[in-house]
């Protein structure tokens, strides 16, 4: 009799040439995607390096995006990414993708349909799992794993038991895939999935947009998850026939499929959500947190740098302008992102607000450049880590929210409701 599976169970079973797999069950599987940026695949590289092998497994399957340091903030960032840019060359990376073409890594290969539902994709960057949105298994690994996928094609993984979580009623205004994933968090906790496999399902996800399911995923992982993953539904498709370039397969969960755990969630009556510091998990509606004074708001990331979010943003501070107390930085995903940005007429509401718009980076979410905090500053984020030290010092604060909420704090000097504006 064949066992019912779950999605995750069966990308999993597919690429490792099974039927079927359980959880618990150590398997090898050929991968489809290899993905490295500037900080995780230099040590790849010299890993990869010492095997001699003088090619890597497919060229047309590695994905190199310098996104971190990039452009270059100093001496040490610049060696790194020249590393990077030297090994494309050399191996004949085909996907490799210089400052002034490339974007966030994880809002870039989505756009550019490199990735598609039922892939394997392995990325030396915890946020890897974003694309779990797109109906793929998608993981972050260490950069030695990746140094022996971009020999062999192939990893190995621990089949992940699968947490279930079911969302139903409609939206309030102004909350979105930010605030479902936040509140998911807060309620499991950063160690609640430990592991585990998010599939997210309910009547609420499938009207949730694209960029607000990318959220979800890319937040997986704050729950402790090996990867978060939606079944493709005709959103999915409808994203993907636009950008695919090579043939994908759809996999579904089984309806008696096993789970360690069903969560049913209700969202009427959810209020925008923001993570207190030090950690995602710290979560209360934005009702709670009014009033706090802030220093600065970074709207974009892998988290919510789409244009969905830089539209959302937009509407909140059009005809605003940004509190003479706080420094509001713009990062566009990519640099498809900013030209459409810029077609909307977005990237003006930003300059006439006061805001600073920059070209596509990680930038200040790690603490790397374009706006690092001081010791007792505070950050209204879109990012998706507020751990201590994470965007500067470690006496610094950053509190986690969506586009809205950032940019009523933008333009108020402290978080606020976008229904304080609109």
């Amino acid at each position: 009799m064949t066992l019912r599976q779950t999605i995750t169970e069966k990308i999993l079973a597919a690429h490792a040439g099974l039927e079927e797999v359980r959880p618990g069950q150590l398997i090898n599987a050929r991968v489809d995607l290899v993905l490295g940026n500037d900080i995780t695949a230099p040590l790849a590289i010299q890993e990869f390096q010492k095997l001699g092998l003088g090619r890597v497994f497919d060229p047309e399957r590695v994905v190199l995006v310098p996104d971190h340091f990039t452009p270059n903030k100093d001496i040490p960032s610049a060696e790194q990414a020249k590393l990077v840019r030297d090994f494309a060359r050399e191996y004949g990376i085909t996907h490799y993708y210089e400052v002034g073409r490339l974007g966030i890594e994880h809002c870039l290969l989505p756009e550019e349909g490199l990735v598609l539902p039922g892939d394997l994709v392995i990325g030396a960057d915890s946020h890897t799992c974003t694309y779990g949105a797109l109906g793929a298994f998608a993981t972050g690994i260490g950069s030695t794993d990746m140094a022996a996928a971009l020999a062999t094609g192939e990893a190995w993984f621990r089949v992940p038991e699968t947490l279930k979580l079911v969302y139903y009623g409609s939206l309030r205004p102004w909350v979105g895939g930010k605030d479902l994933i936040l509140y998911t968090i807060g309620k499991i906790g950063v160690d609640g999935a430990r592991y585990m496999a998010l599939e997210f399902t309910g009547e609420t996800i499938s009207r949730l947009s694209m960029p607000g399911r990318f959220s979800m995923a890319n937040m997986a992982v704050e729950a402790g998850a090996k990867n978060g993953i939606f079944i493709p539904d005709a959103a999915t498709i409808n994203y993907v026939e636009k950008r695919a370039k090579r043939p994908y397969r759809l996999f579904t969960s089984d309806a008696d499929a096993a789970y360690a755990e069903v969560i049913e969630i209700d969202v009427r009556g959810l209020e925008p959500q923001v993570a207190y510091p030090p950690s995602p998990e710290n979560v209360h509606p934005v009702s709670e947190a009014r009033g706090i004074e802030i220093d600065q708001v970074v709207i974009g990331s892998c988290t919510n740098g789409w244009l969905e979010d830089l539209r959302q943003a937009a509407q909140v501070m059009r005809g605003q302008r940004v509190h003479r107390r706080v420094r509001c930085i713009v990062i566009p995903g990519t640099a498809r992102v900013m030209r459409e940005a810029i077609k909307e007429g977005l990237i003006d509401v930003f300059l006439e607000a006061g805001a600073a718009v920059s070209t596509p980076t990680c930038g200040p979410c790690l603490g790397g450049h374009m706006g690092v905090l001081a010791r007792g500053e505070r950050a209204v984020a879109t990012t998706n880590r507020n751990f201590v030290g994470r965007m500067g010092h470690v006496e610094s604060e950053v509190y986690l929210a969506n586009p809205a909420v950032a940019a009523a704090s933008a333009v108020l000097g402290r978080i606020a409701s976008p229904e304080e504006l609109v």
